[in-house]
């Protein structure tokens, strides 16, 4: 993976402003530790960072391609899942390659099909192509958002960057959050609406959408969207398609120059990546599959079963390491280091997270990053197949919000009461309702299948993006790639349409896919109860973080006391959040992981100098 900047302004020179790109681009280090390039005319100025995983000489970027008068510029953050398919078709077309990088592929195929590549491509991306003679700029971010494409856009200029911390190196954006800043922090937060970049004039390319800048002019539009299609095949059909789409993501995700391993939680999902990949290493003389796994010290005395965790992971991580017969690695986390490293995940996300649900992340990629350069995950299971609680409980299922986020009314007896103005509810209602209302639906269908097209494609657009720019920003921060097979746009689609009396074969969550994966896992593993990201439950984490935290209400020059009230804050601390009886959001955040939320929002406004404007 790698970071990519850049300037582009058609009317005026700019050229002499490369201290500034250069700037912004050092920004993104972490993203592409091993070269930089750049590229200058008088109205563009291009920015690359780059971790090398395939072909090191061929990939070197920004990448340019000259045919006839055309002068074509590439700067691109992700991978390319069929290349070699693309390669050949564009082959057959008279095009010669003179190296076997997706970056090259990716080039010549907007040289042939201009915007029109986006429908041609299978991968995680995020690309920006110039077109010098035409004076146009595509910006283009994949299917799903895995990665990542900011930009901020005034008086002609626009300015873009894989990270926002990027663009707050360049003078025209500043680090200020307005009134809808504040709502989509207090109302929505860690989760942000799409095309959000939280500070004000700063924005996000949503997922499956490209930008195209000309004439000081931008127009955004979507290239690919979910669309309710008949489901033609029965069971038995329907299983083998799933098995075949996912065994297929997985291999196509398996190509490397550098070394690759797996996350391994002992779940369905980073249990059936880690047995196919573990297969075709062995059919490919590949050697040993490498696999990790999170733990946190003494979590066994301190672990309470409950009905969003109901088993600890390391048994079944153990169990699956010795059935696959890989070399297993467990990364035992320390209670107060990951509390520590909640400044280091701020940092590494440009915005406020998950607690130390980033921090754990971070710290684990950190330890992978010593001997691996690539990784596979299982995100992205959960809001396809229908894994979380919220697909089959019914007082879920028939929330009018968000079902990850129902605290909204008490989210919002947080807020500083000089803020109590902001109408909160209902901009998170219109989020909500908003996202509703672009949901693709089948003529005829019932309203139970109807409801469950929306709750799909809430998690598709809110929840799983969320957790995919977390696995970004922290596996990024140290130089990790993290791929993730789930998210393949192919199964993604197929999955949208499947019945929900196949989906959850069996009653289960996530029935189907256990199907789908009984002939490649052994059976306690198909049959073990869906059980998230593993959290700490010591004791010495929550004492850490209520410390923290006092220390940041003993001082009155903590900018935090801009946004909330201090007596409720102060009452969540003192019972060690506790008193805050309903999940911050999803299934992870509550109790002393919603101290360590408050302590990251500090961290965020003194880290960035974040300034209120209201």
């Amino acid at each position: 993976m790698c970071g990519i900047a850049g300037w582009i302004n058609t009317k005026k020179d700019i050229s002499n402003n490369m201290e500034i790109l250069e700037s912004m681009t050092d920004k993104l280090a972490s993203r592409g530790p091993d070269s930089s390039g750049f590229y200058e005319n008088e109205n563009i100025i291009l920015g690359h960072r780059r971790l090398i995983i395939v072909d090191a000489k061929g990939g070197a970027q920004p990448m340019t391609k000259q045919i006839g008068e055309h002068k074509f510029v590439l700067v691109y953050n992700g991978e390319l899942y069929n290349t070699d398919d693309v390669r050949d078709e564009l082959k057959a077309k008279g095009y010669r390659f003179e190296s076997y990088s997706d970056t090259e592929v990716l080039l010549v195929s907007y040289i042939e099909w201009g915007p029109e590549c986006v429908n041609h491509i299978n991968g995680i991306f995020a690309f920006v192509v110039w077109d010098e003679y035409n004076k146009t700029l595509f910006l283009a971010r994949d299917h799903l958002g895995v990665k990542p494409l900011f930009y901020s856009y005034k008086d002609g200029n626009l300015i873009f960057a894989s990270q926002i911390k990027a663009l707050l190196a360049h003078p025209m954006a500043e680090p200020v959050i307005n009134e809808e800043g504040i709502m989509e922090i207090f109302g929505l937060g860690p989760a942000r609406s799409l095309g959000s970049g939280i500070f004000k004039d700063i924005h996000e390319i949503p997922p499956a959408h490209c930008l195209l800048y000309k004439d000081g002019n931008i127009n955004i539009k979507e290239y690919w969207k979910l669309e309710a299609k008949p489901h033609e095949e029965n069971f038995e059909q329907t299983r083998d398609t799933v098995r075949n789409l996912f065994v297929d993501a997985v291999e196509r995700q398996l190509v490397s120059d550098v070394p690759l391993c797996t996350f391994l939680s002992g779940g369905l999902d980073s249990s059936a990546i880690s047995a196919i990949a573990s297969n075709y290493f062995k059919e490919h003389n590949r050697g040993t599959l490498n696999t990790y796994s999170i733990d946190y010290k003494d979590n066994d005395k301190y672990f309470e079963s409950n009905l969003f965790q109901p088993t600890s992971d390391q048994f079944f991580a153990e169990r699956m390491s010795e059935c696959l017969k890989s070399s297993h690695h467990t990364v035992v986390l320390d209670n107060i280091k990951l509390v520590e490293t909640l400044k280091d995940a701020v940092t590494a996300n440009d915005l406020p997270g998950m607690a130390d649900i980033d921090s754990s992340l971070l710290l684990f990629c950190r330890e992978i990053r010593k001997d691996f350069t690539v990784a596979l995950s299982g995100e992205c299971a959960d809001e396809i197949f229908g894994g979380y609680p919220w697909f089959t409980r019914a007082e879920d299922i028939n929330a009018d919000t968000f079902p990850w986020s129902k605290s909204v009314k008490e989210r919002r007896e947080l807020l500083n009461k000089e803020l109590s103005y902001l109408p909160l509810e209902e901009y998170v209602n219109q989020k909500y309702n908003d996202t509703i209302s672009r949901v693709s639906k089948l003529k005829g269908e019932s309203k139970e299948e109807s409801r469950m097209r929306e709750l799909f494609y809430l998690n598709i657009k809110w929840f799983m993006i969320t957790l995919l720019n977390r696995k970004d920003r922290m596996s990024m921060a140290n130089s990790l790639e993290v791929r993730v097979p789930f998210a393949d746009y192919r199964l993604v689609e197929y999955a949208f349409n499947i019945p929900n009396a196949i989906k959850f074969y069996n009653g289960r969550e996530k029935g189907l896919l256990r199907e789908a994966m009984r002939s490649i896992l052994p059976e306690d593993i198909i049959d073990r109860k869906k059980s998230p990201y593993p959290k700490t439950h010591h004791i010495d984490y929550t004492n850490a973080v209520q410390k923290w935290m006092k220390e940041i209400m003993s001082k009155s020059s903590s900018p935090i006391y801009q946004l909330i009230d201090k007596e409720r804050i102060n009452e969540i601390v003192e019972s060690g959040g506790k008193s805050f009886t309903k999940p911050w959001y999803g299934q992870l955040m509550t109790g002393p992981q919603l101290i360590a939320y408050f302590i990251q929002l500090n961290i965020w406004m003194e880290e960035f100098n974040v300034k209120i404007s209201v």
